[in-house]
């Protein structure tokens, strides 16, 4: 692969996907809620495991895997059904979780052998997957970013690779700010109004998906 042939290209498709990852949407509420609750390991899993997403979608589109996303109606279909059934699932969860007690420290999920983690990035990647429009947005936009003569699979894995490196640069943005807030999150009323507004949004973007031809 011609490097150079590849800097332009690449400066462009950063621009792009730059405005894209400042874009508010379910993933931005997931990483604040969470980092603001103290969890801020498993803020960094569901960082990680978005991001695990991204880059499968963007291999995936390279390798010719997700143009069933556009060719297929039924494979869309069945797909954004699937996603939608998540995120009003996890919509509901938020919106009856209880806060009993704040926390002094960080959570116990939060230590120990990296369940914090593990169950961040399990959320982060199939929140991402079960998103079609990710894969869309890849179909529609990175073929026309790789140069004529290069290869494709590498090209298009390069280029996803920028989206992901903006993805979690900003990532860190939100949970430093999110963590500047847990004093106050302390107090189990504002964990709650927390847990009812991510659950809300969260409903909203699912009704949104349901909704979206």
């Amino acid at each position: 692969m011609d490097l150079t042939a590849m800097a332009a290209p690449l400066a462009s498709f950063a621009l792009v996907v730059g405005l894209l990852t400042l874009t508010p949407g379910v993933d931005t509420a997931l990483i604040l809620r969470t980092a603001a609750l103290g969890h801020r390991r498993r803020a960094w899993g569901v960082v990680l495991g978005i991001q695990t997403g991204t880059m499968i979608w963007g291999t995936a589109s390279a390798a010719g895997l997700s143009v069933l996303l556009t060719a297929s109606r039924l494979a869309y279909e069945t797909l954004r059904w699937a996603g939608v059934c998540y995120l009003l699932w996890m919509g509901v969860q938020l919106l009856r979780t209880r806060h009993r007690e704040a926390a002094p420290a960080d959570e116990p999920s939060d230590r120990g052998n990296g369940g914090g983690l593990w169950a961040g990035w399990r959320r982060g990647t199939v929140t991402n997957l079960l998103n079609p429009k990710v894969g869309v947005f890849y179909v529609a936009v990175l073929p026309p970013f790789i140069p004529a003569g290069q290869p494709h699979l590498a090209a298009g894995v390069l280029l996803t690779s920028v989206h992901v490196l903006e993805g979690a640069l900003w990532s860190a943005v939100l949970i430093g700010f999110a963590h500047t807030l847990r004093s106050w999150l302390r107090r189990p009323a504002a964990r709650r109004v927390l847990d009812r507004v991510t659950g809300t949004a969260v409903l909203g973007f699912g009704v949104k998906l349901a909704l979206t031809d």
